[in-house]
Parts: C-alpha cells; structure tokens; sequence
C-alpha cells in the first residue's frame, strides 16, 4: 500500500511538472469578434476576412504552435460586445482575443479586460479615442489607429484648399465619431472654420429614414461632414441624393470606406470628389499595398474592389499576436509575460508602411488625405492626395496638453 501510494505520488508530481511543458506544446485558441450583425456586417465581414488573410499568411501557426479560430458575433453595441467577449474567453477558453470592431464595443472591452488578466486583448478596428487615451488597460493593445488620427490633415486640406469655411455635422451617437468629429473639427475651427451647434445632427446607429434630418440641414454652410458607416452611410447618401441635395460633402473615414463605396444602388456621381482621410488609401502606388490588394482579392472574389480599413485593421492587429508569437516560441506562460512585453516594443511593417506603440500600447502610423474619385476598373476608389507620416494618438502634443482637451463628446470641440 505504502509502496502504491508512493508511486501515484510519483506519478502526479511528473504530470505537474510536465503540464504547463505539454500546454505550452498544444494549439494556442484565438478569438476573433467582429460585428456580424445589424447594419454593420458587412464591415465585420471584411474584418474577418483580415483576420483570415494573417492566418493564411503564418499558415495558421505561430512559434511552432497550431492557432484555432474561434469567432464571435456582435451587433455593434457595447452589450453584445461583452456578450460575445465572454463566451470566448470563459466558455471557448481563448488565449487571445481580437476585436472588437466599433468605438464604443472597444471601451467596453476594454473595461472586460481588466476583469481577465490571463488573456491578451488585441483591438479589431475600434477607434473610439479613450480606448488607449485614457485609463488603458494593460492586457489591451492597439495596432491600428485611432478615429482621431485617421482625420490627421483633412481639416487643414478642406480649409486651405476646398476654401471652406462653414460645416454641418452629420454623424452616428457613439464614441468613434465623436472621436472623427474632434479630429476633423479641431484643426478646422482652430483656423477659423465654424460648425455651430445647432448644425450638428447626430443619429443611432441603424437609422434608416433621414428626412426629417435632411429637412433641417441649414443651407448657409459650405459643406457636410458625414460620419457615418455601413448601411447608415448608404441609406443616407442615397436618401440625400433623391432629394435634390446639393452641398458637397466631406466624408468621415468609413464613410468614404469601401464597404460604402462598393455598395450597390446609389448614384456614382454624387459622391465622386469627396475628400477624407483614414488608415489606407485604395491607389496608393507602393508595393506593399498592392500586394495586400492582390492577396485579398485572389483569397476573396466575392469581396470587395479593395479592401476596407476593416480587412487593413483586422489583418495588421492579427498579425501583431503572430509576430509576437513567433518571436517568444509560443510561450504564454506565466500570466503571457513574454507576449505582452513583446508586443509592447513590436515594430513591424505592414501594407500602409511601419507601425509601432505608444506608451499606452496605442499605435503610431501613417495616415492617408485621400478624395473620391472613378478607379481604372470603373469602381469608385479613395485617391491618395497625401501621406502624414507617423502620427500619434497626441499629435506630437505632451500627454498632459493633449489631455485638455478634454474628452470628446457631441459638444467637444465646441468651435
């Protein structure tokens, strides 16, 4: 009896000690949350396809480990978000998670991640500004920029070379574009630009009748700012179109995205001249862009012309976790130390030139001025008027002057 109890003990101290030697040998399971429902699908569709083009690109295997996908639903709103964070991460048992895709998923993610501190959470495309800005959290990274960023010239450009002066405002109620509204109004109303108060309109996600919003949008003002995604942009360009609109527009990053413009049903021309600005810019002429071009379209036909700043962000987040994988050997033990601390001092170039965190694990990119116009192939593209290179979530700011700028909202900027 001594002897067997001797060996069982025997036994399960070889196991203990081989355990976290053999869990370290076994698939590593990635999460992958984007929103597959309501009027932003096809934006977490093309999200999807990112993550599957850096899979493919590793051949699902990062630092001599297998990666299992594992894939999570959400409809855009924070709820959901954290409904389908949870199951991943405590039902699925992920290692990681990507996502999610909208601003105001991606506080409340946030906020999840500090409640799971043995799982690493690496943005999808959410670009709410205080994701990172303020009270981040250490288990969250971000790899694509921010709504902020992704405006970085545009209100410089409409002011000193479109020679407006006076905007309305057109935008969803939700943290990214309070975000894009800030980052385009800022350096506009800092010139001398105006967007009054009462020409600011904001609407839910999932609107589908802008009458009443068209009605009332002032003729007195040069131009129209939209920020709005998906199936809201279309339906509002379209119903703005057939009622006889006639101010220019300037489009919000995703309004202008392809996951608008490759839409169906719309009249071309209305839109055709429109300036913006955001992560990527479908003609930029250099190769490691159109070698992602190619690479999506070969892997997905049924996609879009070029691929969205969905697929961009997507795609440069998941092959982050790859990167960082590869260089630590599949090592996530020890709370994934080694991941993390990798990740924060990851610098890799992907197919809009080279990215790398700030302090805040918030990424530092380039970002693209870019307007409408008809593409080669007869589809309507984003043409590259400018590059930005490198910029921060604070402008070349300190931290602390950033930060008085107080947090955005419908009223911040006030102009």
């Amino acid at each position: 009896m001594y002897r067997f109890a001797k060996k069982v003990l025997a036994t399960a101290a070889v196991l203990a000690l081989a355990g976290p030697a053999a869990a370290q040998d076994g698939p590593i399971k990635m999460g992958a949350l984007a929103t597959l429902e309501g009027a932003f699908t096809v934006l977490g569709e093309d999200g999807m396809r990112g993550v599957r083009m850096a899979l493919e690109e590793f051949g699902y295997k990062a630092g001599g480990r297998e990666i299992e996908l594992i894939t999570g639903s959400s409809d855009a709103s924070p709820d959901s978000a954290i409904r389908a964070a949870r199951k991943l991460v405590e039902q699925d048992g992920v290692d990681i998670l990507v996502g999610p895709l909208s601003g105001s998923e991606g506080l409340a993610v946030k906020d999840y991640a500090k409640t799971q501190p043995e799982t690493t959470f690496v943005n999808g495309s959410s670009a709410a500004q205080d994701t990172t800005l303020r009270d981040p959290a250490d288990n969250f990274f971000r790899f694509s920029t921010e709504g902020a960023q992704w405006m970085a010239g545009l209100g410089e450009y409409v002011y000193n070379e479109k020679g407006y002066r006076s905007v309305a405002v057109l935008a969803e109620d939700y943290s990214f574009p309070y975000t894009q509204v800030f980052g385009f109004l800022e350096p506009f109303c800092r010139l001398g630009g105006e967007a009054p108060a009462d020409a600011r309109f904001w609407v839910p996600i999932g609107n589908k009748d802008y009458s009443s919003v068209i009605a009332a949008l002032p003729d007195d003002v040069d131009a129209i700012y939209v920020a709005l995604g998906g199936a809201d942009a279309v339906n509002f360009l379209t119903q703005y179109e057939q009622a006889g609109g006639q101010l220019p527009l300037i489009g919000g990053s995703i309004t202008v995205d392809q996951t608008v413009l490759g839409s169906k049903g719309r009249t071309r021309e209305f839109i055709i001249g429109t300036p913006s600005a955001g992560p990527i810019s479908d003609t930029w002429d250099d190769p490691r862009w159109n070698a992602f071009v190619a690479t999506y379209k070969e892997m997905f036909p049924d996609g879009f012309p070029s691929p969205s700043l969905f697929a961009h962000a997507y795609y440069i987040n998941t092959k982050a976790v790859l990167l960082a994988l590869e260089q630590i050997g599949g090592d996530l033990s020890d709370g994934q130390a080694k991941l993390r601390e990798t990740l924060s001092t990851l610098e890799f170039e992907t197919p809009t030139g080279m990215v790398h965190l700030d302090e805040r694990r918030q990424a530092v990119a380039d970002i693209f001025l870019t307007e409408v116009v008809v593409g080669p192939e007869g589809n309507l593209v984003n043409q590259t008027v400018k590059v930005i290179p490198q910029v921060s979530q604070t402008f070349g700011l300190s931290y602390e002057e950033f930060l008085e700028y107080g947090v955005v909202s419908r009223e911040n900027p006030e102009c």
